[in-house]
């Protein structure tokens, strides 16, 4: 069964290479959102296998919507997974603490992000 992801990211460069990886490479329906409140409004609206979140972006950032999806009862069992530039130790532990299913490290490479994703999420490919 093909696996529907949101993509939010404020970089629309990184939405697009994000988008055509997971649907040409792993077969994925995709759709993006430019803004934190755009994605929400997304995963409040269709159904969604999981989001892929950027941590960095203006207005309301990647925790922001991440606190927002697990504050509603319709999102908050989609799995989200950051995309983000900066990842240190205590990044890390707060991840793991708040309850992201992983962390994807830009840069990332682009003929691999679709491995990347099954593996965190532990789907079958």
């Amino acid at each position: 069964m093909t696996k529907r992801l949101l993509i939010v990211d404020d970089e629309e460069r990184i939405r697009e290479l994000v988008q055509a990886c997971l649907e040409d490479l792993g077969g994925s329906d995709t759709l993006t959102a430019a803004s934190g409140h755009e994605g929400l409004k997304i995963a409040q609206t269709e159904p969604i296998d999981a989001i892929l979140l950027d941590v960095s972006m203006p207005d309301m950032d990647g925790f922001a919507v991440y606190e927002k999806l697990q504050a509603n009862s319709a999102t908050q069992a989609i799995p989200v997974i950051f995309l983000t530039a900066k990842v240190q130790a205590s990044d890390r532990t707060r991840f793991s603490q708040i309850g992201i299913a992983g962390v994807i490290t830009k840069p990332f490479k682009p003929n691999s992000i679709y491995k990347e994703v099954i593996e965190i999420l532990g789907w079958d490919n």
